[in-house]
């Protein structure tokens, strides 16, 4: 069995793609895969992304603002009322974005280490988008004792010395379809050298879409890519994978 470990469901294409949620539902459930995480990224389009998810018992959700989002509409006290709904499983995505959007980094750190204490008061784990930010990142992780509730730092493509650094703050790390790109050699350098008791696997759907579907829309059903690319990767069984990647989501946000 396999579990996505960060998608969003509230973004696919259900016109062209999907005939609905129910559809890319039971192409996942086809492909073996029992759990979905649907990750939010901003407060506005949280109670919709709720409402879609909410008759399956399978797919958890987080809620927090990502770092390209900052400028959306931001409260403070509506973020902590939604991140205590039954279905939220973690915070986020939240984090540092320098890349596509370094002249809003003061109002990306202060909305991630409210998001950090925010997790810490909750004692659920935080969903990490970082991006030409690793010593910020691991500064306001550290300073909000991050490490109290734990976490996954998603969409992994830093160095291994960030990953390990992350780690020692009890953070695991997520792997997603990037690592099946031919250009990915430092990803996959990095993934041989973690170990798989702190590997999580994800789609980030309907983005990056793995090969052999790059070019099409990501969906949850192409998580086994991953799963079988990291196989490949580490000279284990995709079973193996599976079943520890499945064991990890669940000690880290279903505890």
């Amino acid at each position: 069995m396999f579990v996505d470990s960060h998608c969003h469901l509230d973004k696919l294409d259900y016109n062209e793609c999907h005939s609905g949620i129910e559809d890319v539902l039971e192409k996942a459930k086809n492909a073996n895969v029992t759990q979905l995480l649907s990750v939010g990224v901003t407060l506005d389009s949280f109670p919709n992304m709720i409402e879609m998810i909410a008759p399956f018992d399978h797919v958890h959700a987080s809620c927090g603002v990502h770092p390209l989002d900052v400028e959306s509409d931001f409260a403070l006290d509506i973020l902590h009322e939604y991140a205590k709904h039954d279905k939220v499983v973690a915070i986020g995505e939240t984090g540092l974005d320098y890349h596509y959007k370094p002249e809003t980094a003061d109002l990306q750190k202060l909305r991630f280490s409210q998001q950090v204490e925010l997790a810490v008061e909750l004692n659920k784990p935080l969903i990490i988008h970082t991006r030409n930010a690793q010593a910020d990142t691991l500064s306001i992780l550290k300073e909000g004792h991050a490490q109290k509730c734990g976490g996954v730092i998603h969409c992994f493509t830093e160095d291994l010395k960030f990953a390990e650094a992350a780690m020692d703050l009890g953070f695991y790390i997520s792997i997603s379809g990037i690592v099946t790109f031919r250009q990915a050699k430092e990803l996959k350098d990095v993934v041989k050298s973690l170990p798989l008791d702190r590997l999580l696997i994800e789609t980030d759907s309907p983005y990056l879409a793995p090969i052999p579907h790059r070019g099409k829309e990501n969906q949850p059903a192409y998580v086994v890519e991953v799963a079988a690319y990291i196989a490949q990767l580490k000279g284990v069984a995709l079973s193996e994978v599976g079943q520890k990647t499945t064991k990890n989501f669940a000690d880290l946000f279903l505890r």
